[in-house]
């Protein structure tokens, strides 16, 4: 099973630069896009509804042209959920959840904390809750599979320039310390887990100074996975030479099926 993720910084722009092409060339089981940036009445038919594929939309409630994720996928799900019912959280679009019978797969548009203390602190409380909801998927037997663009890179070996941008949003420490957390708490990186020591290996780079052209990138984008999953791993990539986006699509390839995974026993009743 392929999953791909790709943060298309807007789709009706990627539209105009190659997406349709590279989507019936790469015929993904799963594609989870981000920064979708369109209301669904304003994405062709063909795109919003592909044949072959379900597709689920989330558009930013709170302002139109701004975040918004989606999902197309071969395998329909059982239910699908448009965010964590946090609706701080869920007006912008950033969230969508397909539960399946024994895993759930997230396409998430993490914030970005580089717009001042709230934002920085929005982008923190959203990671918390969204550790949350995946504790909670783990406690229930499921297994969760989470791509999508993170926006902080986790280790000096993710970003180009380590040292000039220890003060900016996407590298610093408070960010870098909540990626620690998410690992401590049972959640691999399939990529890193597969290329532990493999560098200049960029998902996203500035349009500014010929960044990308020069491969002076950030590695924000990853497909992480439960630690129970990592038996399943085949493969784990990023695709740079994809064009379209100043992101690039990464993907995983995991093989089903997956072992069952425990469910938490209920908190005793409380007596008085």
């Amino acid at each position: 099973m392929n999953i791909y993720s790709w943060n298309v910084n807007g789709l009706r722009s990627a539209l105009k630069k190659g997406f349709t092409d590279w989507f019936a060339a790469t015929k993904p089981d799963i594609l989870c896009l981000q920064e979708v940036r369109a209301e669904v009445d304003q994405i062709p038919e063909e795109v919003a509804n592909p044949d072959g594929y379900f597709a689920y939309w989330n558009p930013c409630r709170r302002k139109k042209g701004y975040s918004g994720v989606g999902i197309y996928t071969q395998i329909e799900p059982d239910r699908v959920n448009y965010g964590f019912d946090i609706e701080e959280f869920d007006e912008e679009g950033r969230v969508l959840q397909l539960v399946f019978p024994d895993w759930v797969l997230n396409s998430i548009y993490f914030p970005n904390g580089g717009q001042g203390d709230d934002r920085l602190d929005y982008k923190l409380r959203f990671y918390d809750a969204f550790l949350e909801n995946s504790k909670r998927w783990i406690s229930d037997g499921k297994h969760v599979v989470t791509l999508g663009d993170y926006n902080t890179c986790h280790k000096e070996i993710d970003i180009a320039r380590p040292k000039e941008n220890e003060d900016v949003s996407g590298f610093l420490p408070i960010e870098r310390a909540w990626m620690d957390k998410y690992v401590e708490n049972g959640f691999i990186d399939s990529f890193r887990l597969l290329h532990p020591e493999e560098r200049d290996r960029y998902s996203w780079w500035s349009n500014r100074f010929g960044a990308r052209k020069r491969n002076v990138g950030w590695r924000i984008d990853y497909a992480f996975v439960d630690e129970g999953l990592v038996p399943n791993i085949i493969n784990a990539e990023i695709h740079p030479d994809v064009m379209g986006s100043d992101h690039c699509p990464i993907s995983i390839e995991l093989e089903p099926p997956f072992a069952p995974l425990p469910i938490a026993a209920p908190a005793p009743a409380y007596e008085q």
